[in-house]
């Protein structure tokens, strides 16, 4: 089956670790996204959030309750934190970065990105489509919650 990608990006006024910080911590997601719950189902390799450790989320999207269980790939403090979705999205093979760069004229650019292959066949289009618009919510929610209390 076919691999797909999609990627969505944001500029957040914050700086590169106000933004991780939030990335990092699971607790903090229901905060800036459509999530209703987030909890730690297993500790990673050092402990807590860390490198192989897995969170639940638990979500609701258009009226539509859901839940999704994702394993922490990587994590380089101020710059990058993928993750793989593990159930609860219909997916297989799944890797998504979220990228942390300095913007030009201060703040951070957001880049999130996923590659993926469908778990039917068929829903590549669709699914694409779909998680670029989730993309684009969960960067751009990341972005304003992260320059909260900054002075204007």
């Amino acid at each position: 089956m076919a691999t797909h990608q999609a990627e969505a990006t944001a500029h957040s006024a914050a700086a590169p670790s106000a933004v991780y910080a939030l990335l990092a911590s699971g607790a903090t997601w229901p905060s800036w996204i459509f999530v209703d719950s987030a909890e730690l189902e297993r500790e990673g390799r050092d402990g807590g959030e860390s490198v192989g450790a897995i969170r639940i989320y638990r979500f609701r999207l258009a009226g539509v309750k859901g839940r999704s269980r994702e394993q922490i790939l990587e994590l380089v403090p101020d710059r990058k934190f993928a993750y793989s979705v593990l159930a609860g999205v219909p997916v297989r093979d799944h890797r998504a970065d979220v990228d942390l760069v300095p913007g030009v004229d201060g703040g951070t650019d957001i880049r999130w990105s996923a590659i993926w292959r469908p778990k039917y066949p068929g829903t590549g289009p669709l699914l694409r489509l779909s998680i670029r618009m989730i993309y684009r919510m969960f960067s751009s929610g990341l972005a304003r919650k992260a320059a909260e209390g900054l002075p204007s």
